[in-house]
């Protein structure tokens, strides 16, 4: 292999791929990033198994080859040097890196043994706007679930409908879901996936700067494939059923509240300070024009706010919730009213953003003692 690119491109290619080298690996193979040349590409791919990230950049090809290089060792080497053009050759299991003013012989590793990453998909193509992707998984991605004994509320659950696509996450204490429209899918019945929260965190990452994004799956190998202009993000997807949430949604809430969202956001940030020495428990109580945050510590005291609001409803209602999963979900309402569906303290309470009539999101309440 003898190639030659620019040295700021390699660099920002490098910076991706090392996100997918991980730092203690069963396969030494899986700490290197492999160099592959392809037409008038250079394509710098790595892999943890889970998920892997190819990138193509431009450059000079004067001889084929393919190789693997310590990902940690190359990915520092290559964003110490300045811009301009760079030289790739490699003799012998090891690589040449050479500018005008620097050069340095890395130690590699033959490509056979490295793992077969896609490098393109199979099957149907979707396209979303790379812009409403990053909105949905702005509002959905804080509800994943980190219990790796639970391995579906690990994923964002991703339905596709004839005309739209529904994002959907819980960690069994809350769960948050958007919908997008879509053109037409063209297909039978509705397809379910579960795609890891990494996924879709490192798609958000690739796909700034871009107008859409291309994926397309295959249920049978277990892989979604995400094509963002120069790179291609592949990823397993999570077998399993995901719980049936839509049983969970509340149909009826028998008090709507209609709240100012920054007053809401001040007054949980003042109960937080208590509620963090009581297992972070902040008490609403609704009352017929107002709604008062509370939270008491028995190390360090108490507190209440009265927040002015909009009731509508028979029904005085006091209820508890974790103060972290209220400020999460304001963290991604755009607009500036909250709008609150309740019916009792044991039931889920909804959570909308007038702004957008396509989210939903509800927080398990916490059960209070006497």
């Amino acid at each position: 292999m003898l190639v030659t690119t620019l040295a700021e491109n390699f660099s920002k290619a490098l910076t991706i791929a090392s996100r997918f080298v991980g730092g203690k690996v069963q396969l030494p193979v899986l700490a290197n990033i492999l160099l592959k040349t392809d037409k008038n590409k250079l394509v710098i791919s790595a892999t943890n198994l889970e998920t892997s990230i190819s990138i193509s950049i431009g450059a000079k090809i004067e001889e084929e080859g393919e190789i693997t290089v310590p990902g940690k060792t190359i990915c520092d080497l290559v964003n110490s040097l300045p811009s301009g053009q760079l030289t790739l050759k490699e003799e012998k299991e090891k690589v040449l890196i050479k500018t005008p003013s620097f050069e340095s012989t890395i130690l590699a590793a033959n490509a056979s043994d490295y793992p077969s990453i896609p490098d393109k998909g199979s099957g149907k193509v979707y396209s979303f706007p790379s812009e409403v992707v990053e909105n949905v998984i702005k509002k959905i991605l804080f509800s994943v679930s980190s219990d790796e004994t639970r391995p579906v509320l690990t994923g964002v659950l991703l339905i596709l409908r004839d005309k739209e696509a529904v994002f959907v996450s819980t960690d069994g204490f809350r769960l948050s879901q958007k919908s997008i429209k879509t053109e037409k899918m063209d297909q039978d019945e509705e397809v379910k996936l579960i795609i890891p929260k990494n996924t879709f965190s490192e798609l958000v990452r690739i796909s700034e700067g871009s107008e859409k994004i291309n994926f397309s799956f295959n249920k049978n190998e277990n892989q979604i494939i995400f094509t963002v202009g120069d790179c291609i993000l592949s990823s397993r997807i999570i077998q399993g059923d995901f719980p049936d949430f839509e049983k969970i949604i509340p149909k009826n809430p028998v008090i709507n509240i209609d709240i100012d969202k920054e007053e809401l956001i001040r007054s949980v940030k003042l109960a937080s300070v208590f509620a963090r020495e009581a297992a972070n428990v902040i008490k609403v109580n609704v009352l017929k024009n107002s709604v008062d945050i509370s939270a008491e510590s028995t190390k360090s005291g108490n507190q209440k706010s009265v927040i002015d609001a909009k009731v509508e409803g028979d029904s005085e209602l006091l209820v508890a919730y974790n103060y972290r999963f209220i400020e999460e979900f304001l963290g991604v309402v755009g607009g500036e009213s909250v709008k609150i569906g309740l019916t009792d303290a044991n039931i889920p309470g909804i959570f909308l953003d007038p702004k957008d009539l396509d989210y939903l999101h509800i927080i398990m309440p916490i059960k209070l003692t006497n």
